[in-house]
């Protein structure tokens, strides 16, 4: 089938799933045009008008292939041609043991790669409910989808979109940073991607300051809701520091402060109580995000409270944090196994709108739907990537792997990261370690988790085989 013959597939929103599944399509010769409604009109988060920004955290999370999830999604993607993660690898800065990246030359990178493919069509515009004669369209709008495009997706699903908040974490110049205070390291001195081991800046606090900054973060004067916002949940893989706080005394030094694997040089006999680290945010290493500390206290209590820490007493904010609306679809009920709206095949959802949570996760599920409308354009098969896959565990949970509950609605579906526990068990656990002795305890469950990501790569290779064959 000549290029010449084949119609476009629309994909509304530019961010990593709609900038992904993009580029999927164009490699595959199938023209795209890309519909993104900044800088026309803005979000409550978004600070530029570049493809695939980075809006809270600039961490890819754990570049582990062999042991943690993330990591093998992020391999994963690298072997099926992944824009983002080409991007995101030319583009990293040190951050221990994750793959972090400059988030304005990532999204730059991006932007300049889709803006000179031949086969695609970047076109600023904001779409409220995508025309009857677009017959393939991917909606990718992730978190922020505008509210008239929110509207006209809930009219054609019949459903009540779930919506819960999510908090953008405050970034700190690194020269307004009190080095004799605080000190580089990684947690347990560990190096990750482009890091030595020494990646994060640490804050330490005695428990008297850790106590009045609890105090103060549950005093803290905070962003007022809109009535009808006042039952939205938030998603617990971002939840605001101040909300951790009100759990209990305990809470942050055993979350984001914990100050396990770290030793203070400046006190290297006193064990501090809790630990505020921060992450390097952009490669000239200028800028650094708090890590954890994502809020939704009005800026003036962030100033304040956050400078009481260790070492920040005279920190100057380049972004400080935030708090904007989440907004889902109750997936497994709504969308078929290649990511098609049931009532409305010639949509397809990509990204943090369809219940997956995180930038990798986002960009993953981008990947697979603009491979499954490029086969679907040029009349070829495309099995799903099998469930023993990180991107098949993934859409597995997303079309649905989730736990039905009487009477529980759509809430019964959550946002999730992808984790092992998607996964298919193995045929048999391994109980031996190469040296032949017998494994037990966390060695165990270390090899549980190798064997998982060998399998997933083994099974990854043979599917992209195959769907080779099959395209030619």
């Amino acid at each position: 089938m000549a290029e010449r013959q084949i119609q476009p597939v629309h994909i509304v929103g530019g961010g990593l799933a709609g900038s992904e599944a993009a580029w999927q399509l164009a490699s595959a010769g199938v023209p795209v045009v890309l519909h993104e409604m900044r800088p026309g009109r803005g979000t409550d988060a978004h600070k530029t008008d570049g493809l695939a920004e980075l809006v809270c955290s600039n961490s890819f999370r754990s570049d582990d292939r062999e042991t943690n999830a993330v990591g093998l999604l992020h391999e994963e993607m690298r072997r099926l041609n992944s824009l983002v993660m080409r991007a995101a690898d030319v583009n990293q800065v040190p951050a221990g043991g994750a793959l972090a990246v400059d988030r304005d030359g990532f999204s730059a990178a991006i932007t300049k790669e889709i803006a000179a493919h031949p086969l695609i069509e970047l076109a600023r515009e904001e779409i409220a409910v995508p025309p009857p004669e677009w017959d393939s369209v991917i909606v990718a709008t992730g978190p922020l989808t505008s509210p008239a495009l929110a509207q006209s997706i809930g009219a054609m699903t019949g459903e009540d979109q779930l919506a819960f908040f999510d908090a953008i974490a405050p970034i700190v110049h690194r020269d307004s940073i009190d080095m004799n205070v605080a000190w580089f390291q990684s947690r347990y001195d560990k190096a990750g991607p482009g890091g030595s081991g020494s990646d994060y800046i640490n804050c330490p606090m005695d428990r008297a300051q850790y106590e009045a900054f609890v105090a103060a973060l549950i005093a803290g004067d905070k962003t007022s809701f809109h009535e009808w916002e006042k039952s939205t949940p938030y998603f617990d893989g971002c939840l605001p520091i101040e909300v951790m706080a009100e759990r209990g005394p305990e809470t942050l030094r055993h979350g984001p402060m914990k100050p396990v694997g770290l030793t203070n040089p400046h006190n290297p006999q006193t064990k501090a109580h809790a630990i505020v680290q921060l992450r390097q945010d952009n490669k000239l290493g200028t800028l650094f995000n708090m890590v954890g500390f994502q809020t939704k206290l009005k800026h003036g209590e962030q100033t304040r409270i956050f400078r009481t820490i260790p070492g920040l007493e005279r920190a100057e904010f380049a972004r400080l944090g935030g708090l904007h609306r989440n907004t889902f679809l109750n997936s497994p009920k709504l969308l078929d196994a290649r990511l098609r709206l049931k009532a409305a095949p010639r949509l397809r959802f990509a990204g943090q709108i369809t219940g997956c949570e995180g930038y990798v996760e986002s960009a993953a599920i981008g990947l697979l739907a603009g491979r499954f409308a490029a086969a679907e354009r040029r009349g070829e098969p495309l099995s799903a990537p099998p469930p023993t896959t990180a991107h098949g565990a993934l859409l597995g949970h997303i079309t649905g792997g989730h736990i039905e509950t009487i009477d529980a609605g759509p809430r019964s579906y959550q946002p999730m990261n992808v984790n092992f526990g998607l996964f298919p068990p193995l045929a048999q656990m391994p109980t031996k370690a190469p040296d032949g002795a017998r494994l037990r305890g966390p060695a165990k469950a270390v090899a549980k988790k190798r064997a998982l990501s060998a399998r997933a790569l083994a099974d990854l290779d043979q599917w992209i085989g195959g769907a080779r064959i099959a395209a030619e």
